[in-house]
């Protein structure tokens, strides 16, 4: 995986989330990260990593505790790479049914949901499938068939259609441009599994929980810009 090892990658530490096991994956992959909840490193980041696990509230309290909220909607607005998961990917958007009257980071227009179909478990939770968008890809083709603007904007260089990631939610992102969905999944209802817009990347399952899938997620975010 050739990934440049003077990235400076932060991982945003706002209390919450999987820090450790991104940063872990991070390693891994020959990247040199830093988590941090440090304003004068944040600014300096050329590529930002917000790991997402807890309430979409108390993930808002925090970033506004720390001083850190508005800087990331700067930074991701400066063109700063920034991949959010999980939760991290519902508060690129503009708010939740989890905590009403909350405003996420708003750079994703659309909301949050819970699920809410009839004889559905909820959390969403364990291994399913990614698709992606008819006419994007057929069954079992990889990404580089894609055209060049997408494909350059897609997390899943060397991913196949269907194929399994990690997942642990209750709630799921509902977005307004359907131009920036980059893959669906399908749980009682289909729903927006992975999104790009611009600089900006989400995925709602856990790439460092996925394994061999979810560390090749990292190795192309980290290798997109």
């Amino acid at each position: 995986m050739n990934i440049v090892t003077e990235n400076r990658v932060v991982i945003v530490d706002y209390g919450m989330g999987n820090l450790k096991s991104v940063e872990n994956a991070s390693v891994f992959l020959g990247v040199k990260t830093k988590v941090t909840d440090s304003k004068d490193i944040i600014k300096k980041a050329k590529k930002i990593i917000f790991p997402g696990v807890g309430h979409f509230a108390k993930a808002v309290s925090e970033l506004k505790k720390r001083g850190i909220l508005t800087l990331l909607r700067d930074r991701i607005k400066d063109g700063v790479p920034f991949l959010g998961i999980c939760l991290g990917m519902q508060l690129l958007l503009e708010k939740s049914e989890e905590a009403p009257g909350i405003k996420g980071l708003g750079v994703v227009e659309g909301s949050v949901k819970r699920f809410n179909v009839k004889g559905l478990i909820v959390p969403h939770m364990g291994w399913n499938q990614i698709k992606f968008p008819a006419g994007d890809k057929k069954k079992n083709e990889s990404c580089q068939s894609l055209p060049r603007e997408r494909y350059k904007a897609n997390l899943f260089k060397g991913v196949k259609d269907r194929s399994f990631f990690y997942f642990a939610h209750s709630y799921y992102c509902e977005v307004k441009e359907k131009q920036t969905a980059l893959t669906y999944t399908d749980y009682g209802i289909e729903f927006v599994s992975s999104l790009n817009k611009n600089n900006i990347w989400g995925v709602q399952f856990h790439p460092e929980k996925s394994q061999k899938l979810g560390l090749k997620v990292f190795s192309n975010f980290l290798n997109l810009c």
